[in-house]
């Protein structure tokens, strides 16, 4: 009997192309059932929900979960007039790797930024980062409002003297997203980026914020960072803006180590680091609950390029050494690191974005071998 069973969630795109070989990668480390979940754009435009009930419900049946990438506009003129109809009803598309965050209160959303000897692409060889970003709150809360409906503009014209010049526009002539950050959210996410730094001997957490400017929600992440990081007298920290920190991480990147951030900034901030060691085909994530994980590499689903064979499936490999690292199987994840490394160093297999002609299926076999 498989000692794990795992959601398996190509999504759309590329995502179908980067977990096809990986697969093979990880039968030969891994006793896991894969069961295949329905999630993406296709299901969005047959059936009205890019996460349909039954992949929620397998979701509350399995250890973990692989997750591809998801498409988040239509792509095909079909699928196009078919949404047209769909949000006609009064369906509206929502990325379905948010609803999944949310619904399972996947709160950490952990990205590791490494460099591996022998990227062509790397900032510094010795760049070795880790991004905590709150996953549930903030500006990806999902509480938006286009057009805006008389009650809520009256309301912010009592509240705000600030949004008085907005008053007299009409509902369809702006609209209100709600950036909604709470005590508790901002606490669990601070907590566990300290309780990482303190666990793993690292130098410094650094809290992200604009606290300077938006004085609410900014201003009590960083008051929860505060009184968060009192707690741990052993841990170093600072804190910084969040345009000042994409600068200084861009000119002195060794300076960093452990970042801590809400949920916009942390998928910003995020994705500027992992240019620095090859771009998002380097890029690992997990979306991490107390109960579940969903595991992720960053880049999207990159429709031009689907189908093709083309795409650098390390992030995705990554993304496995992450999933069997929280399944508590951290030989069989340091295995495949040290694999994927091993590949990367000898340089004789590399994808396009490495300027290399490699496929996929290469790229992967490749860390099959070094197994």
């Amino acid at each position: 009997m498989p000692k794990y069973k795992i959601a398996w969630l190509p999504g759309d795109g590329v995502g179908v192309d980067v977990m096809d070989d990986p697969r093979n990668v990880l039968d030969r480390l891994n006793d896991a059932e894969y069961i295949h979940g329905d999630i993406g754009w296709e299901f969005w435009c047959r059936e009205g929900d890019a996460l349909p009930a039954r992949t929620i419900e397998l979701l509350k049946h399995v250890d973990a979960a692989l997750f591809g990438a998801i498409t988040s506009k239509p792509v095909k003129a079909a699928e196009a007039e078919l949404v047209r109809e769909l949000r006609g009803t009064g369906l509206v598309y929502r990325s379905p790797i948010v609803r999944m965050r949310q619904q399972f209160d996947l709160y950490n959303c952990l990205r590791p930024i490494k460099a591996y000897a022998g990227n062509p692409l790397n900032h510094s060889d010795a760049i070795d980062l880790v991004m905590f970003r709150e996953n549930t709150e903030d500006l990806y809360a999902g509480v938006e409002f286009n057009p805006v409906p008389p009650e809520l503009a009256q309301t912010l014209g009592k509240l705000s003297k600030a949004f008085a010049p907005f008053a007299g526009l009409a509902g369809d002539q702006y609209a209100v997203s709600c950036k909604i950050n709470t005590r508790h959210g901002s606490e669990r996410i601070i907590d566990a980026a300290f309780k990482f730094a303190r666990a793993n001997k690292r130098r410094k957490v650094t809290i992200i914020h604009k606290a300077n400017v938006v004085r609410a929600t900014d201003g009590l992440f960083l008051e929860t960072a505060k009184e968060v990081a009192s707690r741990y007298p052993d841990v170093a920290w600072d804190e910084a803006n969040v345009d000042a920190v994409t600068m200084w991480l861009l000119k002195n990147p060794l300076n960093y180590d452990v970042l801590v951030a809400p949920n916009l900034y942390g998928d910003i901030v995020s994705d500027l680091c992992a240019q620095m060691v090859g771009g998002l085909g380097f890029a690992c994530s997990g979306n991490i609950g107390d109960k579940l994980g969903v595991f992720e590499p960053t880049h999207g689903s990159a429709p031009k390029y689907a189908g093709q064979n083309k795409v650098n499936p390390i992030a995705t490999i990554l993304t496995a050494k992450m999933m069997l690292d929280w399944l508590g199987e951290r030989d069989l994840g340091d295995r495949l690191e040290r694999a994927t490394a091993a590949v990367i160093k000898q340089g004789q297999v590399r994808t396009y974005d490495m300027g290399g002609t490699a496929t996929t299926t290469e790229m992967a076999e490749a860390v099959a071998r070094e197994l």
